[in-house]
């Protein structure tokens, strides 16, 4: 069984993935039912805290809980003992299909953890395959050039080239979003249809309309950091993690549409070198930076990656822009 925390973690990919002993999450459960230090307990389980995670032992041992016999035992309490934040629905608990999928907040940015059975693993890659990947960096083989990819999940398009069969995908993962209010509430990937990775700088450069400052920030700002007469869109990536802050944007940049106005405005927050730490892979169908902002936030997270790509790894491509969608990989919205 596999344990993942999504939180502010010293890892590139920001998020702790522990492999467990037990066979099933209740297994894992009764096991540490009734120590005498729950929080002691998880730090050794689960390689370092678990915010309110300790909360379900505590109360138990207060209230001399009974261990829970069934998954449905579990379920009902984690619902009324296991503290978190922010659950005005009562949809931040979600324990079925071989996992429990937890979101909270530390009060500074949100979090999720997860418990996830083998069998789950196995069954669901589409779901979990990036969830549960944690050597950087993604692999980097392809598909052949005329590979298919079906990718299921929402994203959001952004139509610079006429209609082909390929396509780019773009997802940034971190701290700060202009596109949705809190950490977890989740906008999804960026699509640019009709494009390989290779074409995609040449096309942000040549659009100059006023409708791109109507594009999603991550759109526009990759736009921003293409130079001019550039082709490698991975030497955007490469400048980003020279920028500073978890949230970094030119402040005026919504006031020009053109490419030769909003470029020299991000290029004028950009520090000599990348923050030390932060690291960089350009290939020609992927590329991917882990930027390191402090030693608070940890890393932030970019991917770029095209349809050649996606087909050679179509689980983890999957998952990936599931990861970018929804905090639970098991929640289905469908597609646009």
């Amino acid at each position: 069984m596999y344990f993942v925390c999504r939180w502010r973690e010293e890892s590139p990919f920001s998020k702790r993935v522990v492999t467990l002993p037990d066979a099933t999450t209740l297994d894992w459960f009764r096991r540490g039912w009734g120590r005498a230090n729950p929080q002691g307990w998880i730090e050794s389980e689960l390689g370092d805290d678990v915010y309110g995670l300790d909360s379900i032992f505590e109360e138990a041992g207060e209230r001399h809980l009974p261990p829970p016999e069934t998954l449905d035992d579990l379920r009902g309490l984690l619902n009324e003992h296991l503290y978190v934040e922010g659950d005005d629905d009562g949809t931040f608990i979600r324990l079925g299909d071989g996992a429990l999928r937890v979101r909270t907040d530390d009060d500074e940015v949100d979090l999720a953890y997860y418990f996830v059975e083998e069998a789950a693993a196995v069954a669901s890659p589409d779901r979990l395959a990036f969830l549960l990947h944690d050597t950087w960096p993604l692999p980097v083989d392809v598909a052949a050039p005329d590979a298919i990819f079906d990718h299921g999940v929402p994203v959001r398009s952004v139509r610079i080239a006429p209609p082909g069969p390929e396509t780019v995908f773009s997802v940034r993962l971190g701290w700060g979003s202009h596109d949705a209010d809190r950490t977890l509430d989740l906008a999804g990937a960026i699509a640019f249809p009709g494009l390989a990775l290779p074409d995609l700088a040449a096309r942000l450069r040549a659009v100059d309309a006023p409708g791109a400052r109507r594009w999603p920030h991550d759109a526009q700002l990759l736009r921003a950091l293409v130079a001019p007469d550039e082709t490698d869109a991975g030497a955007a990536l490469e400048r980003y993690v020279r920028l500073s802050g978890y949230d970094p944007s030119p402040v005026s940049w919504e006031l020009a549409s053109a490419h030769h106005a909003i470029h020299p405005e991000v290029m004028r927050l950009l520090a000599p070198q990348p923050s030390i730490g932060s690291l960089v892979r350009s290939d020609p169908h992927i590329a991917q930076v882990a930027r390191y902002i402090d030693d608070f936030f940890g890393f932030d997270q970019w991917f770029l990656f095209d349809t050649r790509w996606a087909a050679a790894h179509a689980a983890l491509a999957r998952s990936l822009l599931r990861y970018a969608a929804h905090w639970d990989p098991y929640d289905d919205a469908t597609a646009e």
